[in-house]
């Protein structure tokens, strides 16, 4: 008889199946409408996520409470969401035209509500990705809340440590802590949490801003104070998804608003039929790259190339933006703010009205048919496909339909890198899909030697699109890096992108299906390094260069330079 192998999972294989069973329980809950996070209904969520133990989270799976995920994930959900036991994903649902003030996530795009005392509207107009972020998020902080209720709760009665009502007093006074009191209140929350005086000194004032300095010590009383009545009062927490935010998912409602409008302005400016360039990227590197340098020219005679474009990022900058930018509305750039929800803002750019001297690129060969740029601002994970989906679709009025011309699509982005450090660039030849290896191999029209002799590292090859940020871990990684998949990096929308324009340009046929595609991202952090990763804060001047080497090599390649 043939002996039967001992089959064991290596660490790779078993997160792959946490990311699996993370996905598919979000959306069977989203589909039964509601449930409680730290209750039966949401223990597969917590069991996965702690078998997965992120990069981001830290020590999500140790008794300590984890500091730098905790101060990421808080800077990605609404102010005051820590005091609410009920929170509610809602789709657009007019809250806007209501007295309640919408409150913006400080480093997410979203609308939030608070209803009462007890309840935060989330408002999802993003997609899928949007749900599965904000979910993921939330089941952190909760299993984070929980690590708090076992340190302080002494009995089931509801009997807390002395740490907890010192901790208590000074996270509930109205008035700035002098330094004294601050630092007697870090002592208490340092054995709350597990950490020690310097640890929790040192991540303080991140939590913190100019109207609650002592932010820190409410998000964890509050945190801790919810979770020890979920124990002593069975009061759970309820996450629910409203009735017609569960209708509309899935359907481009969103997208299809956006697509529009942006085709409608091209046709009332008489762009619809030229030549369409869409280029995905932030809002002012393209407007910079092309006006900054002869608008900003006496400024900044015989300074650095790339001492302009660090200037205008910083964020006292804010009249030498300006300047740029009236400059660049008076000369053929149209300004498009995101009325549909998508909170996607788009920038058109008529190149007939380009005075070429006037610009950074006097050597450009553009034929008669002027060339339209498109430059849309970053889409969120799946909301790529919905949006890029959308406008590659024909123009339609009454019964005329108009085909876009669309010559190119760009898309400059950031990404985490598998193999280099925070600011090198990457150039894909494949976007692969993690949740199901679906691959898109491609033509990039960007290849790494056009990126050489700038002093910044550029690596060529495979890349991973993810289904979140947050939840990487270092040993799925790794075997997609070391493996013969060879990834350098990984990103939330490159399959997407590309999923989108192959069904527009080789299926449905309503683009050229010779467009040309160019993919350039490059590094936010290194989700492989202890201390590189989203956690550990962002770039700020480093990612200045790689930005607009990028964006000008994409230019370059338009006006044929």
């Amino acid at each position: 008889m043939k002996e039967i192998k001992n089959i064991s999972r290596s660490r790779a294989q078993e997160s792959s199946g946490a990311i699996e069973r993370l996905y598919i329980t979000m959306r069977h809950l989203f589909n039964r409408g509601f449930y409680k996070p730290m209750g039966v209904s949401g223990e597969t969520l917590r069991e996965a996520l702690l078998e997965l133990r992120p990069e981001i989270y830290g020590s999500i799976a140790e008794e300590k409470v984890e500091l730098n995920g905790l101060l990421y994930v808080i800077e990605r959900l609404p102010v005051g969401i820590e005091e609410c036991r009920y929170i509610n994903l809602t789709s657009d649902e007019g809250y806007s035209k209501s007295h309640f003030q919408p409150i913006v996530p400080p480093k997410r795009r979203r609308n939030c509500y608070r209803i009462d005392d007890e309840q935060m509207n989330v408002e999802i107009t993003r997609g899928r990705s949007d749900i599965y972020d904000i979910l993921t998020h939330l089941t952190f902080i909760f299993i984070e809340s929980h690590k708090i209720k076992d340190r302080v709760l002494v009995d089931e009665e509801g009997k807390v440590s002395r740490d907890w009502e010192k901790l208590e007093q000074a996270a509930l006074q109205s008035k700035k802590l002098t330094l004294i009191e601050r630092e007697k209140a870090i002592s208490h929350a340092a054995n709350v949490l597990g950490r020690t005086f310097a640890e929790v000194s040192d991540i303080y004032d991140d939590f913190g801003n100019s109207a609650s300095p002592d932010r820190f010590l409410h998000i964890v009383y509050w945190l801790g104070k919810i979770a020890i009545e979920e124990v002593v009062d069975n009061n759970k927490r309820t996450i629910t998804f409203s009735p017609i935010l569960r209708e509309r998912l899935g359907h481009h409602i969103y997208g299809d608003i956006w697509a529009t409008n942006i085709k409608k302005t091209l046709a009332d400016n008489g762009l619809l039929e030229r030549p369409i360039h869409i280029i995905s990227a932030n809002m002012h590197s393209v407007m910079n790259s092309v006006f900054a340098p002869y608008v900003l020219a006496s400024k900044y005679k015989g300074k650095g190339e790339y001492q302009i474009y660090e200037d205008l990022s910083a964020s006292g900058s804010k009249e030498l933006r300006k300047k740029v930018e009236d400059f660049a509305l008076q000369h053929g750039m149209i300004s498009q703010p995101d009325e549909s929800g998508t909170n996607i803002d788009v920038q058109i750019f008529d190149t007939a009205k380009f005075d070429w001297k006037k610009t950074a690129f006097p050597s450009a060969k553009i034929n008669s048919a002027a060339p339209v740029l498109i430059v849309m601002d970053y889409a969120f994970g799946e909301q790529a496909f919905e949006t890029i989906d959308e406008l590659l679709k024909p123009y339609k009025v009454e019964k005329k339909k108009t085909l876009l011309n669309v010559e190119s699509v760009s898309i400059m982005g950031k990404a985490g890198i598998l193999e280099g450090g925070k600011g090198d660039i990457m150039i894909p030849n494949a976007h692969v899909n993690e949740g199901t290896a679906d691959n898109y191999p491609f033509e990039n029209e960007l290849t790494a030697e056009m990126f050489e002799g700038n002093d910044i590292p550029v690596y060529a090859g495979p890349m991973i699109t993810v289904l979140g940020t947050s939840l990487q871990n270092r040993d799925l990684l790794k075997f997609f890096h070391e493996s013969t998949w060879a990834a350098i990096g990984l990103e939330m929308e490159g399959a997407y992108y590309q999923k989108a324009i192959q069904s527009a340009s080789r299926i449905r046929k309503s683009i050229n299906p010779d467009v040309k595609v160019r993919y350039a991202y490059y590094a936010s952090d290194n989700p492989l390094e202890t201390g590189s990763t989203l956690a550990s804060g962002g770039l700020g001047t480093t990612g200045v260069k790689p930005t607009y080497l990028i964006t000008i090599k994409i230019l370059e390649q338009i006006f044929n330079c």
